[in-house]
């Protein structure tokens, strides 16, 4: 593809809303590319492609960058190992390993066990003779979460993809990895990166949302965040796990050009981080289950891609002994089957386990252990041979090396848990000379900038916020008095503190009332893998159930008279709303809960002025949005959430984020409005939206969305300047699109500058225009900064099964905006098939 014209078209200038300088990163190029983030600076290399970007009349622009400190990421070695320099290459050391190993010993550790010490949420024991050590397993990604003791609890990924800021989605996966080093774990289950294609997923909190390239942008970042502590990250679930209804055996017909231009992508950039792991879905593609998919995990993820660490399943998620052998898993977990697991014992007594009605799970989950006698059995009838076996325990003993576990002894391990699981709120080290810490300073500051970053300001009418110190405000909801710490299930993270935001405003606030507005149903449903309450509650996973509905129509009456009575004498009225997700179920309408809707209508109907703070994982339908003033989405805050709040509300800082999804204003607004789509038919979800997810279908459609893709304002305003594009001078294989962002107003921000491609006239189907690179700029008063995107090759391709990537011949629209629908500037470039 050859660029002949760079053409740029009228841009228009104006207010808009608001961290870190950040360029696109290009990740399909073999020439060196920098991406500018926060502060640094960093040069990474890329497979070169054959086919040029060039321009015929380059524009001759020398532009001033903000310059910043060469920044190299810590190796993946633990502080506390010494490598002996002496000692074989890496090579060497797995092969004489694995010559020395007895085929019952390489049996061994290809399939998890239970922890002796009770903490990891898996475990491969050690194999001594030879010197290969335990390796322990733990949940994330909003925070570490072993199977007892607390972690600091980070904002949700949904929220992390809404702050637009890759290099903070680093920080966070970096300081979740050392509370992990203190407890002793080797692998973090983290990050998932699934696109929130159903905006009814019951785990969209847990992902990065409906784009790719922000999804792989994030992605990419946590990784390297997470490895750079010294721990293996694992990219999740390997794929097409986009909904929890039947995700235990769910089909998802999905078209190739699909999953690799949508479904792929962010998987695909965290293997080219050097991700260790990769964790397989529940679910079926194209009706064959993901660890038995022999295709997406030799031929794709390792065989094209590269990938050199090593495939584990989910959770009893092994389909078979012989096919999963085959296709590519290498490591099955937990290995044992569910009765013999800490989990079984959550399950009431008298209760056999096995005749209990997991919601689609225990018969689809078989009962584990099916890669322990098994795969013996199959190794002695000549169904596997013993070079697929040599070749999982080279991938497990490769990844194990490089991250220096190899140096360790056997299980040795030095007693940090015990220290770790201090309830005093000092600052929490193991104090033996590793560099695993939990509870700091650094982490709990971390947790309440992810919280204000992530949170996108939807509507201000008329300035509403910030308020003013001494306003008083009338503070409803049900659960106002709780810190929203994340979803249910095996993301769940137990802080050692939190702050609600009844804590948070109270400590701001001139003069604060807080009415409940509804009463919730008192008591809980704890839960343990699989603890079933008297009734239809089941859940899998661990997490705390609660329900917002009413306990009785009086209750529920003086209730909201009393929340009314608190908004009409405020100066305003600040009501907190919710929805509670989890694991293992979706949502089953998109309106709030309960009475929550009814709640809003009647305070904004008697307040001065309302400000509605949603605490969802997605978009939830608003009957009342006209007759409130300001809506502030902050997600699943984690542990920080009052205190981030207050901060907001009162003009502290901006709220720095964008949506990272499209919010619809009903269910059928989506793609997967229709049965056969969500959550299917006959065990079958038809993806025949193709490529046309999130945005890109609302715009193929003509629907106008109730806040697009992108969107989100800020206390301040921001004048964009005229684009200008240019080739990087890397070669002829890639341009680079410069905007000059000033803020007009009287207040710090963040701004974040949107760069969308589309074809003008497409040989086939193709998106009206697709993100594919973005830059986040915070600007003091009057500041002015260049915001820059390097586009590369794959900006302008669309995935052809026959021939690959592939980039047509003829115009493309580079357009710039504040979000999918509010574009502020557009440029044209045409190619050339050489």
């Amino acid at each position: 593809m050859r660029v002949s014209a760079l053409v740029a078209r009228s841009f228009a200038t104006g207010p808009s809303a608001s961290v870190p300088w950040a360029a696109n990163r290009c990740r399909d190029f073999s020439t060196k590319s920098a991406s500018v983030i926060g502060s640094s600076l960093t040069v990474r290399e890329t497979p070169l492609s054959s086919v040029p970007l060039v321009s015929r009349s380059p524009v001759d622009h020398r532009r001033s960058r903000p310059a910043g400190p060469s920044v190299t990421l810590p190796g993946v070695l633990p502080a506390h190992v010494t490598r002996d320099e002496t000692a074989p290459t890496a090579t060497d050391r797995v092969e004489d390993l694995l010559a020395d190993l007895t085929i019952g010993e390489k049996l061994d550790l290809i399939h998890g066990a239970p922890d002796p010490e009770g903490v990891a949420t898996g475990y491969v024991p050690s194999i001594d003779r030879p010197g290969v050590p335990s390796l322990r397993l733990v949940d994330g990604p909003l925070g570490v979460r072993p199977e007892s003791g607390s972690a600091t609890a980070f904002p949700a990924s949904i929220s992390l993809a809404a702050s637009w800021n890759p290099s903070l989605a680093g920080q966070v996966g970096t300081a979740i990895a050392r509370e992990a080093r203190a407890y002793d774990q080797d692998v973090l289950l983290a990050p998932g990166v699934n696109i929130a294609r159903v905006p009814h997923g019951g785990r969209n909190f847990e992902y990065y949302g409906e784009d790719p390239q922000l999804a792989s942008r994030l992605a990419a970042e946590y990784v390297e965040g997470v490895q750079s502590a010294g721990v293996m990250a694992t990219v999740k679930h390997f794929v097409a796990n986009n909904q929890e209804t039947d995700r235990y055996d769910v089909s998802a017909t999905v078209s190739e050009r699909a999953l690799r231009e949508i479904y792929l992508p962010a998987f695909r950039a965290a293997v080219e981080s050097d991700v260790a792991a990769v964790m397989t879905a529940y679910n079926r593609v194209n009706g064959i289950h993901m660890s038995d998919h022999h295709r997406l995990l030799t031929e794709v993820l390792k065989g094209e891609w590269g990938f050199q660490g090593f495939v584990m399943s989910d959770w009893w998620g092994t389909e078979s002994t012989v096919e999963a052998a085959r296709a590519g898993l290498d490591l099955e977990m937990p290995g044992v089957p569910f009765e013999e697991t800490a989990a079984a014992e959550a399950v009431p007594e008298g209760i056999d386990p096995a005749t209990i009605p997991f919601p689609d799970t225990l018969p689809a989950m078989h009962e584990g252990g099916l890669f322990g006698d098994p795969l013996s059995e199959a190794l002695d009838a000549g169904d596997v041979d013993e070079a697929t076996i040599d070749e999982k325990v080279r991938r497990l003993c490769r990844t194990m090396d490089r991250f220096g576990l190899l140096d360790r002894q056997g299980d040795s391990r030095t007693g940090r848990t015990e220290r770790s699981n201090r309830s005093d709120r000092s600052e929490r080290s193991p104090g033996d000379g590793s560099d695993g810490e939990l509870d700091t300073s650094a982490h709990r500051d971390l947790a309440h900038r992810a919280a204000r970053e992530g949170a996108v300001l939807l509507k201000n009418d008329d300035g509403t916020l910030p308020l003013g110190e001494e306003e008083t405000i009338a503070l409803c909801g049900p659960n106002a008095d709780r810190a929203k710490l994340g979803g249910g299930g095996s993301s769940e993270v137990t802080p050692f503190a939190q702050v609600s935001p009844a804590e948070g405003l109270r400590e701001r606030a001139g003069d604060l009332t807080f009415e409940r507005g509804m009463v919730p149903i008192t008591g809980s449903s704890l839960f343990d893998a699989f603890a079933p309450d008297e009734g239809d509650d089941e859940r899998n996973g661990r997490g705390e159930s609660s329900s917002d509905g009413p306990e009785s129509g009086s209750d529920h009456e003086t209730a909201l008279e009393n929340a009314i009575t608190a908004a009409e004498a405020a100066d305003c009225a600040v009501v907190v709303v919710q929805d509670d997700t989890t694991e293992s179920e979706d949502r089953s309408e998109l309106r709030l809960s309960g009475a929550q809707d009814d709640l809003v209508s009647r305070v904004a109907g008697a307040a001065e002025r309302t400000i509605v703070v949603c605490r969802t994982n997605g978009p939830i339908e608003m009957s009342w949005l006209d007759d409130v003033d300001a809506l502030l989405q902050t997600w699943y805050p984690g542990q920080a959430d009052g205190e981030a709040l207050a901060a907001m509300l009162y003009g502290d800082t901006d709220p720095g984020g964008r949506l990272p999804i499209t919010f619809g204003r009903v269910a059928a607004d989506y793609p997967t409005a229709s049965e056969e789509a969500f959550p299917g038919v006959d065990g079958e979800a038809r993806y025949d939206e193709g490529v046309f997810v999130g945005y890109r279908y609302f715009d193929y459609e003509g629907t106008e969305p109730l806040f697009p893709f992108g969107h989100g304002l800020s206390y301040t305003d921001f004048e964009h300047g005229d684009p200008v594009v240019e080739p990087t001078g890397h070669g002829d294989t890639e341009v680079e699109v410069t905007v000059p962002v000033r803020n007009v107003g009287d207040r710090p921000g963040s701004e974040v500058v949107q760069v969308y491609v589309g074809e003008d006239d497409p040989a086939l189907s193709r998106p009206e225009r697709e993100l594919k690179g973005f830059a986040k700029v915070h600007l003091e008063p009057g500041e002015r900064q260049e915001a820059s995107v390097t586009l590369d090759r794959e900006a302008f391709s669309y995935y052809d099964p026959n021939d690959g990537w592939t980039v047509s011949p003829g115009t493309f629209t580079i357009a710039v905006g504040r979000s999918s629908r509010d574009i502020r500037g557009e440029t044209s470039i045409e190619t050339e098939r050489e």
